[in-house]
């Protein structure tokens, strides 16, 4: 099992956790608004990702960093939320666990997020071309896309929709040739 499957597995309990307790509190929009928020402050901040992760800063130095960086930003039940995974060491996973979250909301939803990686930037009519492709594959209402540009691609993109990766990119097909040379060398 590879570790982002691991990962995935570990903070599944939690975002479950979270989305249950947006619905029953009646307050799923301001929370998916509050983790997307926190999802991309944490894109745009490697230094905020790895200080929550790093295991030798205190519970309470991370407690005031949360704070710090959100407060009056996202609501007080998403706050609660981060300090519980503070206190319980998962809030490393932070980026994972929000990912999840989002997922899960979109899904309730009938919206599919696709996080596409491609080695160039793609124009809007890619974009548009892309969402409907992947409406038809999932036979979603809505899809959500979010690019990202990977160079190391060479060409080509990737396409993962939950825990499904479609790898069309020029280093994954170089990547199955070497694992298919390496089997009939043995």
């Amino acid at each position: 099992m590879s570790s982002n499957n691991v990962a995935i597995k570990i903070a599944q309990p939690y975002a479950i956790a979270l989305l249950e307790l947006a619905n029953t509190k009646k307050i799923t929009e301001q929370v998916n608004q509050d983790i997307q928020l926190i999802q991309d402050v944490l894109l745009k901040s490697e230094k905020l990702k790895n200080f929550l992760a790093n295991p030798l800063n205190t519970v309470e130095a991370k407690k005031k960093i949360i704070v710090a960086t959100f407060d009056n930003q996202i609501s007080e039940n998403t706050v609660s939320f981060l300090m519980i995974l503070v206190d319980r060491k998962r809030v490393s996973m932070l980026d994972v666990i929000a990912s999840t979250y989002l997922a899960l909301a979109c899904k309730m939803e009938s919206l599919t997020i696709a996080n596409i990686s491609t080695a160039i930037a793609l124009n809007s009519d890619q974009e548009n071309l892309l969402i409907k492709k992947i409406k038809v594959m999932t036979n979603a209402k809505e899809v959500k896309i979010v690019v990202s540009v990977d160079p190391a691609l060479i060409g080509g993109l990737t396409i993962q929709i939950g825990s499904k990766v479609i790898d069309t990119s020029i280093r994954g097909q170089l990547r199955q040739m070497s694992s298919h040379l390496d089997v009939s060398a043995a």
